[in-house]
């Protein structure tokens, strides 16, 4: 039999506090990149929150009381909603950096028709830009750097503890201004290959004023094509430290964004 000194309010206290941290958990699943694709069901995805909030649930502090169909309630319940989206986006602009540095240069190089669907987001990408997410995908699982990302979110339980109070206008704003660090840092990530098929297009138009006759769209594609692989094989000597640079201040972004120093 149920105990007598069981009420509503301490009944609705244990449901919120293994139903607020569920959302939170849940959002960052369904929004991190690794894990929150269409190659992953969402079933598995809902099966791991639930198993990590009750891993979690013991070690936080007790939630608000409030009741179930409160005002509080909803915005408690929002706030942990966009905690957990916001802390998937950070790591999110980490792997889209890359796929839009992969675009800049497959445009330059005249790679840009050569597109594959995505299976992860399901759309088309060019290839240069699949291949780049290939390969922050296996560097960022070999350097465990799946484990540092739940142990980052994980302290937002600490930081930011359950209540009214979320990220806040300054944590929303940041976040807006986070996707012009994506292509500032593509940008910066693009930018040698980019400038060295531009120089190869510069002169193959000198090239055209000094000898109108040749036909330089016979030539200019494929050396073009083929200097933009040779920078791209340059590039990839300096990939792992451009890697491990956007890592770290994507994860001590994830910091600030929780109020850390």
């Amino acid at each position: 039999m149920i105990p007598s000194e069981i009420s509503a309010d301490l009944l609705g206290q244990w449901v919120g506090q293994h139903l607020w941290p569920l959302f939170r958990i849940a959002s960052f699943m369904m929004v991190v990149p690794f894990l929150g694709t269409q190659l992953v069901p969402a079933r598995i995805r809902l099966g791991l929150a639930l198993l990590i909030t009750v891993l979690v649930v013991p070690m936080l502090d007790e939630v608000p009381r409030v009741e179930a169909l409160n005002a509080d309630a909803v915005v408690i319940t929002l706030q942990q909603i966009l905690i957990g989206v916001g802390m998937g986006f950070a790591l999110t602009a980490l792997f889209q950096l890359f796929v839009v540095a992969g675009q800049m240069i497959a445009m330059q190089m005249g790679l840009g028709f050569a597109s594959m669907v995505d299976p992860a987001n399901g759309v088309n990408v060019p290839v240069l830009a699949q291949i780049y997410t290939i390969t922050i995908t296996l560097l960022y699982l070999a350097m465990n750097g799946h484990l540092v990302a739940f142990e980052v979110f994980l302290e937002s339980f600490r930081t930011l503890p359950i209540g009214l109070e979320g990220l806040g206008q300054e944590g929303v704003w940041s976040l807006a201004h986070r996707i012009s660090w994506i292509f500032v840092s593509a940008m910066l990530l693009a930018l040698p290959a980019v400038a060295a098929v531009f120089i190869v297009n510069i002169s193959f138009g000198v090239m055209t004023r000094a000898a109108p006759q040749m036909n330089i769209f016979a030539l200019g594609f494929p050396i073009g094509l083929i200097f933009g692989l040779f920078a791209i094989w340059v590039l990839h000597a300096n990939f792992l430290p451009h890697f491990q640079q956007y890592t770290e201040e994507t994860f001590e972004f994830m910091r600030q964004l929780q109020g850390q120093p």
